[in-house]
């Protein structure tokens, strides 16, 4: 049976080159970065290395960049620290955000005296900046939090128009770029957000680490307090071989950017292409615009009975097919994406939507077999 392995936007698997990376520092660099003997100092010395190269990516300073377990450890660092650290009284965020920072304003609205406004979004799901901006009149201290790529339908959020409305209204801005970094040039030096998060096992890096951008003199402060690591800002002892990986499939990331978008692109266009051949099929969010959508992600509704719609993804999986009905985070949940329930009506919703999420490693053999499979279960 053939396998095919379309959930990219969940995880992404290593490539060679990080894990022998990886293996490299196992064997030879396990003393802690925080000795003082040479052991310690070679750790420290690679820890470095690697802070620089990232950095030199985003065009930002070394010291901006703090190593994180990854994303979700990354946005709760900013949200938390935003609130009980720099004055913020009010969040503005959408309700298409990923749940580490849904689930994190969630907890702090409950829990601390603070304002949360969500901003409107379109029947496609792109935020209204409209009423960002009326939001932002108000005159609290504010912190936006908005995603760059939705990581459920791909919709791409315009980072600098975003930032000139927080500047001008003297908003912080933070975004989760998790679905971004290592697919897109993010230059920091001209488009001035407070705080990213990233995570290296989105670009073909290991699981378990990722880095948060800390624009210079934010005044933001720990979350985990323990040591000194991170100058300060993340205690506890460094991953250094999850921290060389994440550094190595950056720079195997950015070093071949241009030529495996091309790919990765054109086989989106070529399922699209197929997919629009099936009678009933809707493709949720900007998927169909490609100036405005990730050319990683397709986010399609299927032209099945709600009955059937049950049984959709294990079908799938029979056939050796791994895709996602929303995130990773919701898989095996019976609960409707919180993104799709944005934007599509009641009637919709009891039509499976799937999340098709693509990268390098990928084929139009396999996308030739996907839609083969589909048809089947459509027409079946």
């Amino acid at each position: 049976m053939q396998t095919v392995y379309l959930d990219n936007a969940a995880t992404t698997a290593l490539k060679p080159e990080v894990i022998e990376a990886i293996t490299n520092v196992l064997q030879n660099n396990f003393g802690n970065a925080s000795s003082s003997h040479s052991y310690g100092r070679s750790s420290k010395s690679l820890i470095e290395s690697c802070r620089k190269q990232i950095a030199s990516y985003l065009k930002v300073s070394a010291s901006e960049i703090v190593f994180t377990s990854g994303g979700t450890e990354a946005d709760n660092l900013v949200l938390f620290s935003a609130i009980r650290d720099l004055g913020v009284t009010e969040i503005i965020t959408s309700k298409i955000e990923h749940h580490a920072v849904l689930h994190t304003v969630q907890y702090l609205q409950q829990t601390q005296n603070i304002v949360v406004q969500y901003v409107n979004t379109d029947a496609l799901g792109n935020i209204d900046l409209a009423h960002l901006e009326t939001l932002l009149s108000s005159p609290h201290k504010k912190l936006v939090s908005l995603m760059h790529i939705n990581n459920e339908i791909g919709n791409i959020l315009d980072l600098v128009k975003v930032t000139k409305l927080c500047k001008l209204h003297n908003a912080l801005f933070h975004s989760d770029t998790v679905q971004s970094v290592g697919h897109y040039h993010l230059d920091l030096s001209l488009i001035p957000v407070d705080f990213i998060a990233a995570s290296a096992h989105k670009f073909h890096g290991p699981k378990g680490v990722g880095f948060c951008f800390i624009r210079k003199h934010s005044g933001l402060k720990p979350l985990l307090f323990g040591g000194e690591q991170e100058r300060g800002l993340r205690a506890g002892t460094e991953s250094i071989h999850n921290i060389v990986g994440m550094a190595k499939a950056l720079e195997l990331a950015y070093d071949s950017l241009e030529n495996e978008q091309q790919h990765i692109e054109n086989l989106k266009r070529y399922f699209i292409d197929k997919l629009q051949q099936i009678e009933g099929v809707i493709f949720n969010g900007n998927c169909l615009d490609f100036q405005n959508s990730a050319y990683t992600i397709v986010n399609v509704q299927v032209p099945l009975s709600e009955a059937k719609a049950t049984m959709m993804q294990f079908q799938l999986d029979l056939k050796g097919i791994a895709c996602s009905k929303g995130s990773a985070c919701q898989s095996g949940s019976a609960q409707v994406s919180h993104v799709l329930a944005e934007i599509q009506t009641p009637e919709m919703l009891k039509k499976p939507s799937i999340r098709f999420s693509f990268s390098i490693f990928n084929s139009k053999a396999d996308i030739d077999y996907v839609v083969k499979v589909l048809t089947d279960i459509i027409h079946s």
